[in-house]
């Protein structure tokens, strides 16, 4: 047994002798094939940091958005109380949703901007939130909710009260024009299409129509605060609420979302120090 493990032994060195080169002009030979191959070892070994202590190069994935942006919409303006036009064929004193829509806003919305003053019209104020959209979907059909509501919008579960009550209305959305980005409610569907669910909640584009391929409909406030023309190109996304900063959008309308919490607000309050006014009684 000894014998062997010598005889292994001295087979192995005489092997890695040959490997060595014999006297300074075979080292001079075989230092660029040397060189070369350490080259090309080393390009295949990966030398970033690994994930054991180091942590890695590569940034960590982004959350994927819940309301990705929908870029590139021809975007136009509308208004309660608009007249019926070739390019807007019913008229705007209703809504998809609200059959006293010019009554309960106060009357029309003046789209002249020489007419109005800090986005709102001049000579009158109105009861709802002047920073609105329309977009080409109604969740509500002549039986109730559509039978595709629940399945493809986001916030359905939530929001559901009755068959017969959009979820739809008074939902924040924001809206992207070059460096400005507005926040309004949806309180009406169009342009020209009420069942475009693909492109609101799904990834399809507007449909073609006669105002250009337009997607959104936005409010003279909307088309001031954020410096378009009356036809123009924007962005938008839903939003959640909470996400929804304090701005112009915020101060008018019995609809409003910060009105209406700021009430419930004021109403807890007064109930709170007329408890304690009384205890303290």
């Amino acid at each position: 047994m000894r014998k062997r493990i010598l005889r292994s032994s001295a087979i192995l060195a005489s092997s890695l002798s040959s490997l060595v080169p014999h006297g300074p002009a075979k080292a001079a030979e075989m230092a660029p094939a040397s060189k070369k191959i350490r080259s090309s070892v080393l390009t295949q070994v990966d030398l970033r940091p690994t994930s054991i202590g180091l942590g890695t190069t590569d940034p960590p994935l982004r959350p994927r958005e819940r309301f990705p942006w929908k870029t590139g919409i021809v975007t136009t303006t509308f208004w309660v109380g608009e007249k019926p036009s070739p390019r807007n064929p019913v008229p705007n004193h209703t809504s998809s949703w609200d059959p006293a829509w010019a009554e309960n806003y106060g009357g029309t919305d003046e789209p002249d901007r020489a007419k109005r003053v800090n986005f709102l019209p001049a000579d009158f104020v109105p009861g709802q939130n002047p920073f609105y959209v329309a977009l080409p979907y109604n969740d509500v059909g002549k039986n109730g909710l559509k039978a595709e509501a629940s399945l493809v919008i986001p916030w359905f579960k939530e929001a559901m009260q009755s068959q017969w009550k959009s979820v739809c209305k008074g939902r924040w959305i924001a809206i992207r024009h070059g460096s400005r980005t507005v926040y309004a409610q949806w309180e009406d569907c169009g342009p020209f299409r009420t069942d475009h669910w693909q492109y609101v909640f799904g990834n399809d584009r507007p449909k073609p129509n006669l105002n250009g391929g337009a997607g959104l409909d936005v409010s003279p406030a909307v088309r001031d605060y954020l410096g378009m023309a009356d036809t123009d190109v924007t962005d938008w996304k839903f939003v959640d609420f909470k996400d929804v900063p304090p701005g112009p959008w915020a101060t008018h309308g019995d609809n409003n979302t910060f009105v209406i919490n700021k009430r419930m607000e004021e109403q807890r309050l007064a109930k709170a120090q007329d408890v304690s006014g009384r205890v303290v009684q």
